[in-house]
């Protein structure tokens, strides 16, 4: 039976992705969880999987088109089956499909002028072009259409470059990033100011601070370098933006602070790694996963989210682990990690931060999280508050372990110690409840042989 392959939702808040490139071509065999195209949205490019097997029947869209979540991209049958597409669709006109036959008729001016009538505020927004041969070379009248990966042309226009006279080398000319990243190490070259510059510069300064001795290092073309420098966010940063401005205009926010011995953990640590082979060993993270999860099974409002007026209670505790990329962050998720080894946890953290930074990822890699982590300890943070990642409820910070002087049994003694902080909702939990989560999660961290059980 024909299935429909439809743009999936890879995002709390988006709305539509656009197709990079076809994997499977039309009339390939598709098993199911292969990979059949590459879509890219605001957070990522992402590897879409097949859920259906059989053969690739048809492309609904083309590469670098536009497409809202839920929209049908290709349509998956049974080898020689015989589909109506017409009626499958329902009776859905492929306006993404371009035909390719170049003997194809304009059409008839007043049709064509009814069908602009006819056409919704919505269509008009996405600039439909007519289905011609002249729309193949041209997005309108005024705007030569640019054969360039979407990646490419974000590139060109967060760096302020002329896609236009940039060179591709991917198919039939199609710009891509080594492309961008040629004309951008090139431009970098030309752009080194010359000596006299600066010695010009530094006559303007003197003229105007004749009174002031600066030492010769000032001079240095850096110094000298005093205008504002004005750069777009891209996409994943808007996308960021628009996500941690709704969540601190609208979830209230509180947080509660520990600082945790972790004397046992870090030796543990140690002993673990030394152990291992360097491809497998254990980071702190790991650790700060399994124990997180393990406290979430008695305080199921943590791991939650809110809907409407409704506070939904997970069944599953799926950790979400913020790694750093170019341009942002993302957060990958280790799902059912309570009942998952710790080695386990350690090597899906590795595999899957992998992916998310080759630019490669699955929408499951980067969706379904119901408790977020962001650790700063590697950059020896000593203390931070993370922002709230909805729809979840709570998000902990992780910094450093570090070594301080610490009072026990009326001694000052040297000890390791992290601070660990709970930002959570108000509306889902409160003080007294955090208060004993952050509590059951110490005592997690600071009997870590639990946590290799």
């Amino acid at each position: 039976m024909a299935e429909i392959v439809s743009m999936p939702k890879l995002g709390f808040d988006m709305k539509e992705g656009t197709l990079v490139r076809w994997i499977k071509l039309e009339g390939d065999v598709v098993s199911k969880g292969d990979i059949v195209a590459e879509i890219e949205t605001d957070k990522a490019t992402v590897e879409v999987e097949s859920t259906f097997a059989g053969v690739l029947l048809k492309q609904l869209v083309e590469p670098d088109a536009s497409v809202p979540i839920g929209d049908p991209i290709a349509v998956i049958a049974e080898k020689d089956e015989d589909v109506n597409l017409e009626e499958l669709l329902g009776k859905q006109k492929e306006p993404k499909k371009k035909e390719k036959d170049s003997t194809e008729k304009k059409q008839d001016p007043k049709v064509e002028e009814k069908s602009k009538d006819s056409q919704s505020e919505e269509e008009k927004s996405k600039d439909i072009q007519p289905e011609d041969e002249e729309s193949k070379d041209t997005q309108s009248e005024d705007e030569e259409r640019i054969k360039a990966s979407p990646l490419a042309k974000k590139m060109a226009e967060d760096s302020n470059l002329d896609i236009n006279e940039i060179k591709g080398s991917g198919p039939g000319g199609r710009v891509v990033k080594k492309d961008i990243e040629l004309a951008l190490a090139t431009k970098s070259d030309r752009d080194i100011p010359e000596i006299t510059k600066v010695d010009e510069q530094k006559k303007q300064i003197e003229k105007q601070d004749s009174g002031l001795a600066l030492p010769s290092a000032y001079w240095g073309t850096e110094a000298l370098s005093r205008e504002d420098n004005r750069q777009p966010l891209n996409k994943l940063r808007q996308a960021i933006s628009r996500r941690m401005v709704d969540s601190k205009q609208n979830i209230p926010h509180f947080y509660v602070t520990k600082s945790v011995n972790v004397e046992s953990l870090m030796s543990i640590y140690q002993k673990v790694n030394e152990t291992l082979p360097a491809e497998q060993k254990v980071s702190i993270n790991d650790y700060v996963i399994k124990a997180t999860a393990l406290a979430l099974r008695e305080f199921p409002n943590l791991n939650a989210s809110i809907s409407d007026n409704d506070l939904i209670q997970h069944g599953n505790i799926n950790i979400g682990v913020a790694v750093a990329i170019e341009g942002g962050l993302l957060t990958i998720v280790i799902r059912d990690a309570d009942v998952k080894p710790l080695r386990v946890i350690s090597q899906e953290v590795k595999e899957l931060a992998a992916r998310v930074r080759s630019g490669k990822v699955r929408s499951e890699d980067i969706e379904g999280s119901t408790f977020s982590i962001s650790n700063l300890g590697m950059f020896d943070v000593e203390e931070f508050s993370a922002i709230i990642n909805p729809p979840e409820v709570a998000i902990l910070a992780v910094s450093g372990a570090i070594k301080e002087p610490v009072v026990e049994d009326d001694e000052v003694k040297i000890s390791w110690r992290m601070k660990i902080t709970l930002s959570a909702d108000h509306r889902a939990s409160d003080g007294v409840e955090a208060a004993k989560f952050m509590k059951a999660l110490s005592f997690h961290l600071e009997n870590p042989l639990r946590l290799l059980l």
